[in-house]
């Protein structure tokens, strides 16, 4: 499961479909929906934020946002449309993201890569805001473009 810190807009069409698919598997886990993933890293961010559901459905509502502007037809009342208080990504954790993207652009989007590749700051989904800081704890993506970090 990956949950992006990272604006849709910078994925694939395979990365947006996950991103929906995957976003939607977080949502029932945090919604008690299902007994698989529960213990997932990626939703410790989510799990830590006021209002859990209202932060995964206005994630979910970015990614749905970006779909329709690429004529996607993803199925909008799998969600609630919401607006939920900011969830704090730090630099470290979006450029960690950003290289482990760019290293799957290369690999299965040559021509999405090459549009964002010389991208030194990429843009945020907008559920999130940056601050300084490492790379977050519950990130488990050791392995970035062939080198360990």
């Amino acid at each position: 499961m990956r949950l992006w810190s990272l604006h849709p807009r910078h994925l694939d069409a395979r990365g947006i479909v996950a991103l929906w698919r995957e976003g939607l598997l977080a949502r029932a886990v945090l919604r008690g929906e299902t007994r698989g993933y529960t213990h997932h890293p990626q939703l410790d961010r989510f799990r830590a934020h006021p209002l859990p559901l209202d932060a995964i459905d206005a994630y979910l509502g970015a990614v749905l946002a970006e779909a329709d502007a690429r004529g996607y037809h993803f199925d909008a009342t799998k969600i609630t449309r919401v607006a939920a208080a900011s969830i704090v990504v730090t630099a470290g954790q979006r450029d960690r993201e950003w290289q482990h993207l760019l290293a799957k652009l290369e690999a299965r989007a040559p021509d999405v890569h090459r549009r964002w590749r010389n991208t030194v700051t990429p843009d945020l989904h907008p559920l999130f805001t940056l601050q300084p800081g490492p790379v977050a704890d519950w990130e488990r993506a050791g392995v970035v473009a062939g080198r360990t970090p």
